[in-house]
């Protein structure tokens, strides 16, 4: 089932012995556009810790009772290390969530050996050695970027679409703003040629005129609570 991002956030996170907290954003991976993490506000019983949960862990989205149901244990979570999530959080700090939970590692297939098979294995953590660390990014954040098209710029990203069952963003909802009367529009994430961090903007590789045949956005056939 795909479902806009907003109508997820707050969503309740449910372990199998009780509730873990709320769902505050989501981490994708730039390159794929895939869900690694959703991040979950605790609330009291935590102390208001921020905790990673990956969609492995997630059995059911109930879109109606607004809870994702978990495989986890409330005591899981109490001991489960802290990522800290101020800042951009990158493949490295989230290791040992993998072997606490024993997750399956989505850099190198089944988390088996340790920390450092995987770190030994892995092409794309190589790679990080000789490039820098690729870091995840939050919705959060891509949320107001700029669209860039090779003859300008037309509007912001106001939402994102999700596939539940692939646990991929597979449209931007763009807000056209001034350009097309404020329409929102449907713009595929694999028309995206790359996301210019330092200026927020996404670069697509389509032409303006080209926009104006997406598809339009409708909340009510994404938002299933």
């Amino acid at each position: 089932m795909q479902h806009n991002i907003k109508s997820l956030i707050g969503f309740r996170m449910e372990a199998a012995d009780g509730d873990i907290g709320r769902v505050e954003e989501f981490y994708f991976e730039e390159t794929s556009w895939l869900i690694r993490y959703l991040i979950i506000e605790t609330g009291n019983w935590l102390l208001n810790r921020k905790v990673l949960i990956v969609p492995q862990a997630i059995k059911q989205c109930d879109a109606k009772a607004e809870v994702f149901r978990t495989n986890l244990t409330t005591e899981q979570i109490r001991t489960s290390p802290d990522v800290g999530t101020d800042q951009l959080v990158s493949r490295q700090q989230t290791m040992p969530l993998y072997g606490h939970y024993d997750w399956e590692w989505y850099g190198s297939g089944f988390y088996a050996g340790g920390l450092e098979a995987v770190m030994d294995n892995d092409p794309v953590i190589d790679a990080q050695d000789e490039k820098g660390d690729l870091h995840l990014r939050s919705t959060e954040e891509v949320k107001g970027y700029q669209i860039h098209t090779a003859d300008g710029d037309f509007g912001h990203v106001s939402d994102f679409i999700l596939d539940d069952t692939t646990w991929q963003i597979i449209y931007l909802v763009v807000d056209t703003h001034k350009w097309f009367g404020g329409t929102k529009l449907l713009i595929k994430t694999s028309a995206i040629n790359e996301i210019q961090w330092g200026n927020a903007k996404v670069m697509v590789n389509i032409i303006t005129e080209t926009i104006k045949d997406c598809p339009v956005f409708d909340e009510s056939e994404f938002n299933h609570s």
